[in-house]
């Protein structure tokens, strides 16, 4: 299977083995958009959905979400996290709320996949704190922004 680390001789998946590498500090940055109508939008804006603060709430469940991510992405190891920054911006131009996580750890594997993890749970909770009153809210844009640490080295998108 060549450069595929996730599976074994016999084309099957296997957790890679991280055991012998050295702990280094790593960090990810990944960032989503949740697309909003108008009304939704000032809903959110102005308090006035009836599940509560949508920007409090969507940023706890992000910090939850990077913190499950093992439990929810097959190969990802449990990795001890030593910070989680979520930021949740209303963008008043685009109606829409934009999305960035950030983590961090000294570990032996990276924290990409937790840093995608926070902030699709922050924008699936927004969707969920508002759907009530929009059906065709639109999640896009997840994506990683930046990791550092590792051995493939450093990655920003330009």
């Amino acid at each position: 299977m060549g450069d595929f680390t996730h599976f074994n001789e016999q084309g099957r998946a296997r957790m890679v083995n991280v055991g012998e590498k050295e702990n280094t500090h790593r960090s990810a940055k990944a960032s989503c958009r949740v697309l909003l109508n108008r009304e939704t939008f000032e809903r959110v804006r102005d308090g006035g959905m009836k599940k509560g603060d949508v920007l409090s709430v969507a940023q706890v469940a992000g910090i939850m979400g990077a913190k499950r991510t093992p439990d929810i992405i097959p190969m990802c190891h449990p990795i001890l996290i030593s910070g989680i920054d979520l930021t949740l911006v209303l963008n008043e131009e685009e109606n829409s709320v934009d999305i960035v996580s950030y983590v961090e750890c000294d570990g032996k594997t990276g924290v990409e996949m937790e840093a995608l993890t926070a902030a699709s749970v922050a924008a699936l909770t927004v969707y969920d704190m508002c759907k009530a009153v929009q059906r065709d809210i639109v999640i896009t844009s997840i994506q990683l922004e930046k990791k550092t640490g590792g051995v493939h080295g450093d990655f920003e998108r330009p």
